[in-house]
């Protein structure tokens, strides 16, 4: 648990915190932090590119200025460094789509009390929906999440001497590409929705990786898993389901090793207790928000279903990373 001393001042900080994310997400949609990347404007000329109302894009500014995003001067804003390294479109370390995505949960979180009296989801999961926009802002937002952290776990993780890899549910192959590039001898498939395909294949073609990972349709709670696989990985997959859907997931990634081969689960992983970390807790809430039977596990939970499927030698992984997340690696016998 978090050893917050609560005051008055941090309570109310905490319930009026959507304030200063609702003005980082309407800059975001606006697309300002482009237009101020390395020109200096007068409010009337970024109301001209946003085609938007100049008092109201004056106190945006102002409020973007106020987070520490954009500098203001005499008569002009421009953006921060900061902002020019990841809120510009024009930057390759541009995290506008994981911001959007927090932007199309919000509703739903709105609606927190709803879902905590039925106990159904009150959204859609934003992988499986209609809207193409929302679907692109989740798979590019899990792109922009796991580039942070991807290369660094790609090389602490020792997969030498293993050849192949399934990147079960790997969405836009980010984990695949940098294991990969971590391991020249190794070909990887990405194994994901249909819908997937494009946004995966564009950006293996952009790591000019497409010889060496493909990528592979199906639903993999429903439909056959490939197999012939040296390692498997499933990042931020078994949060979407229950613990059978979970077990009958891993009993098919456990199915599609070759003897002697790694399964490895990354996940917001909870002590045994259920109350910490606090992202992991939190992040149960957002997915009883889209998910029937989803949730956050805890560490114990997680090496149960991996021993239950069938794997031996299940151990925390000591890699740290943000938020709660860890990595549970198992072995085929």
């Amino acid at each position: 648990m978090l050893s917050t001393e609560w005051s008055i001042p941090s309570l109310l900080q905490l319930s009026g915190g959507y304030w200063s994310a609702c003005a980082l997400h309407a800059g975001i949609k606006l697309d300002i932090f482009s237009y101020l990347d390395g020109s200096a404007l007068t409010v009337e000329e970024v109301a001209k590119q946003c085609n938007s109302n100049p008092r109201a894009t004056g106190m945006l500014l102002d409020a973007l200025s106020a987070l520490g995003l954009l500098d203001k001067g005499v008569a002009t804003f421009i953006d921060t460094p900061f902002a020019v390294q990841n809120l510009s479109k024009k930057s390759s370390g541009y995290m506008g789509h994981i911001i959007m995505h927090h932007h199309h949960l919000m509703s739903g979180w709105a609606q927190l009390d709803k879902a905590i009296t039925s106990g159904e989801p009150i959204r859609e999961p934003v992988s499986h929906g209609d809207d193409e926009l929302v679907r692109e802002s989740f798979l590019m937002g899990m792109f922009n999440l796991a580039s942070q952290l991807a290369p660094a776990i790609a090389h602490a993780i020792d997969l030498s001497g293993y050849r192949t890899l399934l990147d079960l549910g790997g969405g836009p192959g980010t984990y695949a590409i940098h294991f990969c590039r971590a391991n020249p001898e190794m070909t990887a498939v990405v194994y994901d929705l249909p819908t997937t395909r494009s946004f995966a294949e564009g950006t293996i073609a952009r790591f000019d990786l497409s010889r060496r990972i493909s990528f592979t349709s199906g639903d993999f709670n429903e439909d056959p898993v490939p197999s012939g696989f040296d390692a498997a990985w499933l990042s931020h997959i078994l949060h979407s389901d229950g613990p059978a859907t979970c077990a009958a997931l891993l009993n098919k990634a456990v199915a599609a090793l070759n003897p002697g081969g790694v399964l490895m689960v990354q996940e917001f992983i909870l002590d045994d207790a259920g109350n910490a970390p606090l992202f992991p807790a939190l992040f149960s809430l957002n997915m009883l928000l889209g998910t029937a039977a989803g949730q956050a596990y805890s560490e114990g939970e997680l090496s149960r279903m991996m021993t239950e499927a069938g794997l031996t030698e299940v151990t925390r992984l000591a890699i740290d990373l943000p938020n709660g997340a860890g990595i549970l690696r198992g072995r085929k016998p």
